[in-house]
Formats: structure tokens, sequence, C-alpha cells
């Protein structure tokens, strides 16, 4: 039987709050499959960030290059998707963690380890040793770079949540997973992020 660790609600509720925000790109994505450029170039401004920071964590440097090859089929099949603001984040992600995969899989590698001094960490996070002080530090270059570190599950669920902006439900689709166990790997990677940032932050200079 598998055991899931309590989940902190203002985590949940914190993660939710990043979530909530595809609900207004309903409407863009509407006009966008539609065909006004003006609203898939809104659908681009608001994705590809998340993309990248996700994509960075999977295939490091050539993230750019798979984001491209995933704008590619999303601007091919997006007339024919079906779902709201939240399910375009999440059928993007799918199509991004896809092409990962198969540029994985054509190099042969894994994602090449990021190394992060621990001086572009020190100012991302507050004393409190707590997974909701890893949220305000996720969307920078560094803080991807150290969920790269993470186990793939945790790693993948952070993103997925914290970056992305999905909901535990729609992450758990794009993984193959139950919400549940998303939610707990995305709180057991937030503690272990804060609690990197805190080290690093406390660490007296060379």
């Amino acid at each position: 039987m598998t055991h899931y660790v309590p989940v902190d609600r203002s985590v949940e509720a914190a993660l939710d709050a990043v979530a909530a925000g595809a609900t207004a790109l309903t409407a863009i994505l509407e006009e966008a499959q539609r065909g006004d450029a003006e609203a898939f170039r809104a659908l681009y401004r608001d994705t590809q960030p998340r993309l990248l920071r996700y994509l960075r964590a999977l295939v490091g440097d050539d993230a750019e290059d798979v984001a491209s090859e995933t704008w590619l089929q999303i601007s091919r099949d997006l007339a024919s998707f079906h779902g709201d603001g939240d399910g375009f984040r999440g059928w993007a992600a799918t199509i991004a963690r896809h092409r990962a995969l198969d540029h994985l899989r054509r190099n042969a590698r894994r994602p090449p380890p990021i190394l992060v001094p621990a001086e572009d960490l020190a100012g991302l996070a507050a004393r409190d040793d707590t997974a909701a002080t890893a949220l305000d530090a996720v969307a920078t270059d560094a803080a991807v770079a150290l969920i790269a570190t993470l186990p793939p599950d945790q790693a993948e669920a952070v993103l997925l949540r914290a970056v992305i902006g999905l909901d535990a439900a729609t992450a758990a689709t794009v993984l193959g997973k139950r919400p549940g166990a998303v939610r707990t790997a995305a709180y057991r990677g937030l503690r272990t992020l804060a609690r990197h940032l805190e080290q690093a932050r406390t660490r007296p200079p060379p």
C-alpha cells in the first residue's frame, strides 16, 4: 500500500493560486483557435517562459530547441485542441515532455547536471525553513537548476505545479499518476528546495 505524507494546506493553497491564473487564458485560447494572431502571441508569451524553465530541468542547454519543436506541434494541432486555459497548459506541458524524452532518447544521454553556485541561491528564500518559502524562488533560473537536482518525480511535480502552473489533477494527467501522489511529490520537493536555499543563505562566504 502506498503511504503519502501529510501535505501542508498553506502550500497546497499557494500552488492552487499559481494554477488559478490559467482561467484568464481561456478566452485568449478561444481567439487563438479561431486564427487570431495576436491571441496566439499572448498564449506564447504566457506559456513559453514556463515551458523553457520546465525543459531546462529536463534537457539542460537544449531547452530552446525542444521548445521550438513543442511550439511547432502546438501551432499545428491548436485548432483541434479541446479544453480551457488550464487544459492548454497541461496539453503544452505534455507535448514538451514527450519532445524532451524523444530528444534524450535520440542523444542517448541523461540531462546534464547543472551546478548552482551557493552565492546565486543565497538571496532566494527567507530564513523560515518551509516549503512555502520556496514558491517565491521557483521562477528564477538558479532555482530551476536546483530543482533539476531533486529526485525526478519531485522535480517534475514541482515544475508542473509551481512553474507551469497546473493544478494537481492536470499535472497528474501529464505524468500519468494520481493527484495525491503529485501533491506529495511537489510538497516533498519544495521542502527539500527550501532546505537547500536556507543552507545556501546561511553558509559563510569562502
